[in-house]
């Protein structure tokens, strides 16, 4: 007969049978897990160049430069009243940390097949650790545009924040669910269409046109109030314009825009939640 061995295991692997399941019991115990992917992916971007972290500042620099010269100068495109270079780094700002929230984690189920399928961890960690390590250059650029306001403030310049800028926080959550949600979706769909993926990489510049980064929202409901509601009803354009309003004074700021974005970001990332605990049981066969 054997002898009776106590077995303690740090972690139990079960099938989930739910698909709202996000295992976020397993997601804590990994932390450290995702603490390394943070990390990884922070000195990964500027390993091994010249100027290192001081990309994370000229991107949104340059951006900035071109739109205030084609947009600002040669198209005349009215920016509220507000500095030309401040209005666009507001929205530049923005706009970056969605973006690279979806882009990258629209291929995380393909750019990680291999790891994927070789060890066990909870794979909600990597669209996690994508969110989560955009959030250092969003917290770099966002000191950028801080001291651009600054800066303006110092000179004859006047804009007013105001109290509704206390909703800074919650703008960050809704952009990371939006980025997350869309981009769970869209990952889990490349797994079987791959043509999804050539559209994301130009269907996300083009949103861009979209949103109320390059002008304000009341230059397209005066000028074109036939199609505004493109503009109106996209839900990155109430964050923006309330990201505006709390920090400069200026932009088309109400309630009800803000608990509709609300809304729709908590559906997205409910379905984008279920999909992609559907798809990865079975997308290291269809990779």
């Amino acid at each position: 007969m054997k002898p009776l061995i106590e077995e303690n295991w740090d972690i139990e692997i079960k099938p989930a049978n739910n698909l709202l399941d996000l295992k976020l019991k397993d997601v804590w115990h990994y932390r450290d897990l995702l603490w390394l992917l943070v990390k990884r992916d922070f000195v990964s971007f500027y390993k091994q160049t010249i100027l290192g972290p001081l990309w994370f500042l000229i991107q949104p620099i340059f951006t900035m430069l071109i739109y205030t010269f084609i947009f600002g100068n040669l198209a005349g495109i009215s920016t509220d009243g507000l500095p030309q270079p401040l209005f666009y780094m507001a929205g530049i700002t923005t706009w970056n940390y969605f973006s690279e929230c979806l882009n990258k984690t629209s291929t995380v189920f393909k750019d990680n097949a291999n790891l994927f399928g070789k060890v066990y961890f909870p794979r909600l960690i990597m669209p996690l650790s994508i969110v989560a390590s955009n959030l250092v250059r969003f917290g770099v650029q966002m000191l950028l545009f801080i001291l651009m306001m600054l800066f303006y403030l110092s000179t004859d310049v006047h804009f007013s924040p105001n109290r509704y800028l206390l909703l800074f926080p919650f703008l960050v959550i809704l952009m990371a669910c939006l980025g997350l949600g869309l981009g769970m979706i869209i990952s889990a769909m490349t797994t079987k269409y791959r043509d999804l993926s050539f559209l994301v990489t130009f269907g996300v510049q083009l949103l861009m046109y979209a949103t109320t980064v390059i002008y304000p929202l009341s230059t397209a409901l005066d000028k074109y109030p036939t199609y505004a509601w493109v503009i109106e009803y996209n839900p990155m354009t109430p964050i923006i314009e309330t990201f505006r309003y709390g920090f400069l004074g200026k932009g088309g700021f109400s309630w009800q825009s803000l608990g509709y974005c609300t809304g729709i970001t908590f559906l997205i990332t409910v379905i984008g939640v279920i999909i992609f605990n559907k798809v990865e049981k079975t997308f290291v066969d269809t990779v």
